[in-house]
């Protein structure tokens, strides 16, 4: 969330700069401002009040040392009212931080200055793009199809144990997801990430933490009765292993990557989007996650951006890199980079990462700190990407890479993971 001294040195640039992720928070943050006031003020009485109670304090044991027994009484009753006093501040000055808290709470991230203007995904950039585009025959088949043809993935079974999007990989299905999951995390860990396991369900702490909690609490598969959630990826629980720590300047970046599943509700999805691959409610993936210095963390954006590209490109996929507008930007992102690829037999792009830099936003929330050399405290900055999800790169790889003959050609990068050249 967004720290107290930005929203109070300049209101109206906050504002502005909320404006242009199309978010009204002027409302909000001049409440904020209004309830700081109320704090402060108890907070200025508490402080006055303490003061004085200690002065007398002091003065009571003399007062009856010298045989002033009322004057001391009457201190002892003038430190009675004060401290009842103090309640009643203590009381309004928590009253004040706790709404406080809940509007931040439901004020999203400050857009990077970079951030193109734009409400939809047509207002994207493209950065660049790369990968041979694949040229294929007249009767090439969309993924659902080629999974139909050998039997790699059962949609319909998934349909009948849990529901519609929880496919059933299996065979060389199975075996190419477990392949990309190795490649991915051998990768990662060659780049100087360090491999964990986390868990699969959260905490609320850990929710509010990263900002999926409020804003994405409909999204989220919701266990009430432990008041836990399925997680949605693998950034919240690797994030979150830095709530609550002070980190050494020296030792940043740190870099951790995890493969999980991840589970999205996906509520009201429908339509040709959402057939085969494009959208489930479970789904594999391998994140990469970066605690940086605020003095690089764009810097540290920049090469999970490249690290990225690497992947696709070995993976011979057509992709583009998109810097994406204020509008289409996660409520908790400063900045936000897509990665897509094409799907020949759909003729689409699908989108298979998002590589973010959430400044101090998540780390005000985790309150996930570092010391430097004056050995003074300060908020880090929290960056992820997806490296990458598994679906869509299963649905490009499949499509793009089919044969005249109709079999499914592994990229060569792949091969020593899957131990077979094609799928037939």
């Amino acid at each position: 969330m967004l720290t107290l001294n930005v929203i109070k040195e300049n209101p109206e640039e906050v504002i502005s700069r909320l404006a242009k992720k199309h978010f009204d928070g002027r409302d909000a943050i001049e409440k904020i401002i209004e309830l700081d006031k109320v704090r402060r003020t108890a907070q200025a009485e508490v402080d006055k009040n303490l003061a004085e109670v200690n002065s007398l304090s002091k003065t009571i044991g003399m007062l009856m040392k010298d045989g002033k027994k009322d004057e001391a009484e009457a201190a002892k009753s003038r430190v009675a009212d004060l401290k009842e006093q103090n309640k009643s501040d203590e009381s309004a000055m928590k009253e004040a931080e706790t709404l406080i808290t809940q509007i931040l709470y439901t004020i999203p991230n400050l857009p990077h200055s970079s951030v193109p203007e734009g409400k939809h995904a047509e207002d994207n950039v493209i950065e660049r793009e790369g990968g041979p585009m694949p040229h294929l025959m007249a009767d090439a088949l969309p993924h659902w199809d080629i999974c139909k043809k050998y039997d790699l993935i059962d949609f319909e079974l998934g349909v009948k144990i849990t529901g519609a999007g929880f496919p059933v990989y299996k065979g060389k299905g199975a075996r190419l997801q477990r392949a990309l999951i190795n490649f991915f995390l051998d990768n990662a860990r060659e780049a100087g990430y360090m491999e964990v396991q986390p868990p699969y369900v959260v905490n609320e702490a850990s929710g509010y933490g990263t900002g999926q909690l409020p804003d994405k609490e409909g999204q989220m598969y919701h266990c009430t009765e432990d008041n836990l959630y399925l997680i949605p990826t693998a950034e919240v629980p690797v994030t979150n292993i830095y709530r609550d720590v002070i980190l050494d300047a020296k030792d940043m970046p740190v870099k951790n990557t995890a493969y999980s599943a991840c589970f999205r509700r996906e509520a009201g999805s429908y339509g040709k989007d959402v057939r085969g691959l494009n959208r489930l409610h479970q789904f594999d993936k391998v994140e990469i996650v970066r605690i940086a210095h605020p003095d690089t963390s764009y810097n540290d954006l920049d090469e999970m951006v490249s690290y990225v590209q690497t992947l696709v490109e070995k993976l011979e996929l057509p992709w583009r890199i998109l810097r994406l507008c204020a509008g289409d930007m996660s409520f908790t992102s400063a900045l936000t980079f897509d990665f897509e690829v094409y799907s020949a037999a759909q003729k689409r792009w699908l989108e298979v990462s998002s590589v973010s830099n959430f400044e101090s936003y998540q780390a005000n929330r985790l309150k996930c700190r570092f010391r430097g050399e004056d050995k003074k405290t300060q908020l880090a900055h929290t960056l992820n990407g997806s490296a990458l999800a598994l679906p869509r790169i299963v649905a490009a790889l499949l499509e793009n890479h089919q044969q005249e003959d109709g079999r499914v050609k592994i990229p060569a990068a792949l091969v020593p993971y899957t131990g077979f050249e094609y799928i037939d």
